[in-house]
């Protein structure tokens, strides 16, 4: 099953959870769960046993204390259903609400409650992007739930952002379960979200010169999409871009098993990075995130921003992660 969903933070789940609608407490028992969609049934899927954790590193001291109350965290099934192209689940608990796709489960989406709407994790990173391109529209592929859209209103309420998403199901639930069409109201401040549901890949829109940035979170199976592993691919979708627009990629993890000479060329081991390097020679920097947020690669084309400039434009904890990022470099033998 080929899917063009946004891309998946497995380290939001420990493991994928125990999900029962009669008992919806996270307990020690595999469940299976049951959906329909129009007349087809979903096969039942069992979930490992497990807890939700928050994309978070707790510190030792209080990591049994945050355990156990992540383990009495009660939480609901509100719909899981199948698409055309996803295994849709949507759960929610009284912290957060989580948008689970594909036969991983990984989580795709998440929308914290109360006040702190940061994720931990690679959506932030998202939301720093715009501190670093032109002025004009920010095209995200593979908008999922939102999550990456919510952020980046918050954050920087006039932009004007197009999300792009293959399965108009998964935007209709994400609608109803994610605020998704609160974000395709104008803000006060003339900020919006224009939704678009296609292939990135054949746009029946005319998208050439279109952008100033464009993210790209574009997962199937819990793996990045293979075509963004080629450099044929990166060279047509920058046609896409105004001049000096840039990308953002979500990049997944490691491929392959050859060592690094050093850790800082381990992103050649990261076959979507060395792709954009060739497309973009001399132009992509990459970070990645830390052990507690998934270890996920991410890319950036376009000269190396200027760090101090950057973190000086963004919330301080994000401020604090902009200097991680490094040019894509091959370090000579020895």
């Amino acid at each position: 099953m080929v899917s063009l969903a946004s891309g998946s933070a497995p380290i939001t789940v420990a493991t994928a959870a125990v999900i029962s609608k009669s008992n919806p407490k996270i307990n020690n028992t595999p469940l299976f769960f049951f959906a329909r969609h129009g007349s087809s049934l979903l096969k039942p899927n069992i979930y490992p046993v497990s807890r939700f954790r928050k994309a978070k590193a707790t510190t030792d001291s209080n990591n049994q204390q945050q355990q156990r109350e992540d383990e009495e965290e009660n939480f609901q099934v509100l719909t899981a259903l199948r698409s055309k192209y996803n295994d849709i689940v949507i759960v929610d608990t009284p912290k957060s609400r989580m948008l689970l796709l594909d036969s991983t489960h990984n989580v795709h989406s998440i929308l914290n409650k109360g006040l702190n709407k940061w994720t931990g994790s690679y959506w932030d990173e998202f939301a720093s992007f715009p501190a670093i391109v032109p002025k004009g529209p920010i095209a995200i592929y593979g908008l999922g739930g939102g999550t990456a859209a919510h952020l980046m209103l918050d954050l920087w309420p006039s932009l004007l952002l197009e999300g792009w998403e293959i399965d108009e199901i998964l935007i209709d639930k994400a609608r109803d379960y994610f605020g998704l069409s609160d974000l395709e109201k104008h803000t006060q401040a003339g900020g919006i979200l224009n939704v678009h549901i296609g292939n990135i890949f054949s746009p029946t829109d005319n998208v050439s010169g279109r952008y100033a940035g464009i993210v790209v979170d574009l997962f199937s199976g819990g793996n990045v999409l293979a075509q963004l592993e080629e450099v044929t691919t990166w060279l047509t979708l920058k046609d896409r871009l105004i001049p000096d627009g840039r990308f953002m990629v979500n990049c997944g993890g490691i491929h392959g098993t050859t060592q690094p000479k050093s850790m800082d060329d381990i992103w050649m081991q990261n076959s979507t990075i060395k792709a954009l390097s060739e497309a973009f020679p001399g132009k992509v920097s990459w970070k990645r995130m830390p052990e507690s947020s998934g270890e996920n690669f991410l890319a950036i084309t376009g000269p190396l921003p200027d760090l101090s400039l950057w973190a000086a434009n963004v919330p301080g904890h994000l401020s604090e992660t902009v200097h991680k990022w490094k040019p894509c470099v091959c370090v000579p033998s020895p």
